[in-house]
């Protein structure tokens, strides 16, 4: 069976196609019609997607309880697309909708290795709910637990998002990014007292933030994401051991929006064996879950790379470093677009690690304020010696403490931790030879790592894209 899914109702619009149990692509809508996080399905998109025709179509959320959900409480309002028979010439297949925190669920479960495991969805708001605990075994996921709308993780998050002057529902990650340069201890029991538990029954509880402070000062922004960082960590840890205590299995397979918090995420790895994180854990990633609940299975994951493909049938490793020796940076658009936020290799700007003012050369390119970090790729067997690791990390979901930071400034946050990535001969071979040869010539495996895009545009997907980065970045070259 040949099943597309579909997140045409929400943020980050995209489209997955599972065929007889495999994983043959998935892309996010933004990188076609070029508009960061849309709702809208691009029509190109959807040809690329559609090359054969599907068997069952799965739409990522029950429509009429959305519907219902902003009825009653509001909301951002979206598109609901339509795909009409007559664009395409086959007959029109069964329809099906998978709710949003279903959705999550099969996405991180069906794509993992276990045969057991307890999923944890967190995020702002699905239709009603805004986080569930689910146990898995086999084919079976079943709700166990869940927090509705008003208590909300993500949305409080998000409140405070748009405290600091940054757009909620968006710009998360820019505020987690924040937390580093804060004193926590300034704002944080404000904060704690406004933000809910995981056993809150509160009815009232508001999803603004009354803050009863001035912010004048670009520190006094830097405090309150310390605080809300501080704060949503112990939270989190709090939701953990609640459900660690109650579950026999020592898998967890952790998803939704606030699964994209990798400093938040480190904390995990004391609590369980085994963690879980798909590449892609938000909505975009949930047209793949919607399609693998219907296909109620297990799939094999073979990586992230299931987008549009472009460049040569080759990675380009010798002329990458070539220009990373002369240049200190390189963009690198080639194989098939990265399935989730995180450029992984294919979509990066690749840069030499060393120098001091590397980093802000790159915000430079890239037109980001100077306070935002970089992420290190590193040869896997070496990451233990550069990083507080003890485990692969292919997909910059947690953030550790660096080992030699003198070595390595450009990729170390101001609180001493990297956001880092593993590479493998197997997981990305090409990638991995380029680790390795810069690892020969410098004696440092570890090279800076970042989506290869500008401030507030999507990560470049196709040739076109390729020639407009040439025409715009003459100062950085480019390689497929």
């Amino acid at each position: 069976m040949r099943i597309l899914g579909i997140n045409d109702s929400s943020h980050d619009a995209a489209v997955s196609v599972v065929d007889n149990g495999e994983i043959v692509f998935a892309a996010h809508s933004e990188r076609y019609n070029k508009q960061k996080n849309t709702f809208e399905l691009a029509d190109e998109l959807l040809e690329e997607a559609l090359s054969e025709p599907p068997d069952l179509i799965a739409y990522f959320e029950k429509r009429s309880l959305k519907r219902l959900r902003k009825f009653l409480y509001g909301g951002i309002n979206g598109t609901y697309n339509k795909l009409y028979k007559e664009t395409y010439n086959y007959p029109w297949p069964r329809e099906i909708q998978v709710s949003h925190h279903f959705s999550h669920a099969a996405a991180g479960y069906y794509t993992s290795t276990f045969d057991e495991a307890v999923v944890v969805v967190l995020d702002a708001i699905g239709e009603f709910e805004t986080a569930t605990v689910w146990d898995a075994w086999g084919t079976h996921i079943q709700k166990r637990e869940r927090l509705r709308y008003p208590v909300s993780y993500g949305l409080f998050y998000s409140a405070f998002t748009q405290l600091v002057g940054l757009k909620p529902g968006f710009d998360e990650y820019v505020l987690m990014g924040m937390a580093a340069y804060g004193d926590p201890a300034r704002y944080a029991g404000e904060v704690n007292a406004m933000f809910p538990n995981w056993n809150s029954q509160t009815q009232n509880f508001h999803l603004g933030v009354d803050w009863p402070h001035q912010i004048e000062t670009d520190q006094d922004k830097f405090d309150i994401a310390a605080a809300v960082q501080l704060i949503y960590e112990n939270r989190l840890i709090d939701l953990m051991r609640h459900v660690r205590r109650d579950s026999a299995t020592q898998n967890l397979v952790f998803m939704g929006g606030c699964a994209l918090n990798c400093a938040a995420n480190t904390k995990l790895l004391d609590m369980w064996d085994e963690v879980w994180i798909m590449p892609n854990p938000g909505d975009a990633g949930s047209s793949l879950g919607a399609a693998l609940a219907a296909h109620n299975s297990h799939v094999p994951w073979r990586g992230p790379y299931l987008g549009h493909a472009i460049g040569n049938k080759f990675y380009p490793s010798e002329d990458i470093i070539d220009i990373l020796s002369t240049d200190g940076i390189v963009a690198v658009a080639n194989g098939a677009a990265e399935f989730g936020p995180r450029a992984l290799g294919n979509r990066s700007l690749l840069a030499d690690p060393r120098p001091k003012n590397m980093k802000d050369r790159v915000n430079e390119v890239k037109n980001r304020e100077p306070f935002r970090p970089f992420a290190p790729i590193v040869m896997e067997e070496h990451a233990d010696e550069w990083f507080d690791l003890d485990r692969p990390a292919p997909y910059m979901q947690f953030a550790v403490k660096a080992r030699r930071p003198d070595l390595m400034p450009a990729v170390v946050h101001a609180d001493g931790t990297s956001r880092v990535q593993t590479v493998n001969e197997y997981q990305h071979p090409g990638l991995y030879d380029v680790l390795s040869m810069w690892n020969r010539q410098t004696g440092i495996p570890i090279l800076l790592n970042t989506s290869l895009n500008v401030r507030d545009q999507p990560m470049l997907n196709d040739e076109l894209d390729v020639l407009i980065w040439k025409e715009l970045n003459p100062q950085v070259r480019i390689v497929s």
